[in-house]
């Protein structure tokens, strides 16, 4: 949606319509208060729901590590508006230099070399190589993409070989990939770096990391490191009738780590915890949440993906269609899986991408 491949109504589905047939019931709020004694959860629209197990799976948001001018300068890419709010910058600068038709150059910053960093950095070269290209090429010309990692390399939990492999593809689409480069403060024109020097960045989009969603604060349980202190049950800690799960969630693996603020983690969760709690109906003991890690995988652009399971290791095409099948199969509604096919085949035929509209609240 970020850039322009997707329409968000074709990967977002709608919470009722995936309840549907179930005994489920909805209500969309914000969570002001748990009352613990008496088991109640109190929504902002002072509506009272009393739970004999509550589920905390709060999610996440953009942490900015205390370095100045994130919040007020930089775009975050938690949700489907701010994946919109990037497409329209994006798009509006793009306009600017075609107005111009001068040697102004358009700077567009990727801070945060993981997966999500890398995935965007990948998507806009393409989209500048393609589709701006094709609108106006003069323009497209004078697009400047940079990748900033602190770190020494990119994708750090992969493996060194992979992500030498991940730098040269996106170098190779045209990519300014620096690493072992630290972020001091963001301005609305540049980000000045801990070394004294500055990149140019009229668009700043932040992928360096993420915390538990601040809003646990507000429901009186324990916080460790933003996120809410469990037993190795997914219980929360002092509340056995609480679980928590997701990226709010301090689960640690064996090597005593928090585990990653991923989607399998929270899935395996999930289901986890829907056995513990029948456990305790059933009055059997409970077990310990263990995370099983299937893999993983970050795309660069077409034909370009790095996919590591265990020991295996793929580059390429390869991973790329790997990549695909993976994200389609986990769609919501055979709907979304049909029009995000054919957005991905009209993408890859045409080299187009149909969904360029600005349509923030701008």
């Amino acid at each position: 949606m970020a850039t322009a491949g997707l329409a968000a109504d074709h990967v977002a589905y709608p919470i009722r319509g995936a309840l549907r047939k179930s005994n489920i019931e909805f209500r969309m709020g914000i969570p002001i208060s748990v009352d613990h004694r008496n088991k109640e959860v109190k929504l902002d629209s002072s509506e009272v729901l009393q739970f004999d197990h509550l589920v905390v799976a709060l999610g996440s948001a953009t942490a900015d590590f205390g370095i100045r001018g994130v919040a007020e300068h930089a775009l975050g890419m938690k949700s489907v508006a701010e994946a919109i709010n990037i497409r329209a910058e994006v798009m509006r600068r793009f306009e600017d230099l075609c107005r111009f038709q001068d040697e102004t150059r358009l700077s567009i910053s990727v801070v945060g070399g993981g997966p999500t960093g890398v995935e965007m950095a990948g998507a806009l070269a393409e989209l500048v190589r393609g589709p701006l290209t094709s609108d106006q090429e003069q323009a497209a010309k004078h697009i400047d993409i940079y990748l900033i990692e602190a770190g020494p390399r990119l994708l750090p939990s992969f493996s060194p070989s992979l992500s030498s492999r991940t730098q040269k593809d996106l170098e190779t689409l045209g990519v300014k990939v620096l690493t072992n480069t630290a972020v001091q403060e963001i301005t609305p024109r540049k980000i000045l770096l801990k070394s004294g020097e500055s990149i140019p960045a009229e668009v700043t989009i932040w992928a360096a990391g993420v915390q538990g969603e601040p809003l646990a604060k507000k429901l009186s349980l324990p916080i460790v490191a933003t996120r809410i202190e469990i037993e190795p049950t997914l219980q929360v800690k002092n509340y056995p009738h609480i679980w928590a799960i997701g990226d709010i969630a301090g689960a640690k693996g064996p090597d005593g780590r928090y585990l990653p603020m991923i989607a399998p983690v929270a899935m395996q969760q999930g289901t986890f915890v829907a056995k513990q709690i029948e456990r305790v109906w059933q009055g059997k003991e409970l077990l310990s949440f263990a995370y099983k890690n299937k893999g993983s995988m970050a795309t660069i652009g077409r034909h370009k993906a790095v996919v590591e399971v265990k020991r295996l290791k793929l580059v390429g095409a390869p991973a790329w269609f790997a990549w695909l099948t993976l994200h389609l199969f986990y769609l919501l509604g055979g709907r979304n899986k049909v029009l995000t096919m054919a957005d991905w085949m009209w993408n890859y035929l045409t080299f187009d991408r149909g969904n360029r509209h600005i349509m923030d609240s701008q």
